[in-house]
């Protein structure tokens, strides 16, 4: 099972990204997909999740209203639409797989990582 994330880069603050999570073969079909960051110094954590078929997401409250989950399981493509960026923002941006079908907010319950995408938040 592999998972890589991509879009990162550089952007002002309100500006937009959209990160990719791109999975090889059967691999995100059935299951929840979630989003992690990590900063600098910090531990990393939950941002978003998408259950199995893309009809139910959960956000962590930092970033609701702002980032938006979805999927599209024909393609094994997960994506992470971030609007309003801010510079907290900025940190290391992972995919990975869950356990289950339904989402899940901790990190404990993803079985797979993805190699994660920078995303810097400045003017």
């Amino acid at each position: 099972v592999q998972l890589q994330a991509s879009g990162g880069g550089l952007v002002q603050p309100g500006g937009s990204l959209r990160l990719s999570c791109a999975a090889s073969a059967r691999t995100v079909s059935g299951f929840a997909v979630g989003w992690f960051r990590q900063a600098p110094g910090k531990e990393r954590e939950f941002v978003a999740s998408v259950d199995w078929r893309g009809g139910s997401t959960v956000y962590a409250t930092s970033v609701k209203g702002r980032f938006t989950v979805s999927r599209d399981n024909a393609k094994n493509t997960v994506w992470l639409q971030m609007n309003g960026l801010e510079p907290e923002d900025t940190a290391v941006y992972f995919c990975a797989r869950s356990f289950y079908v339904e989402t899940t907010t901790s990190k404990t319950q993803y079985r797979y990582w993805g190699r994660g995408t920078q995303v810097t938040v400045s003017s």
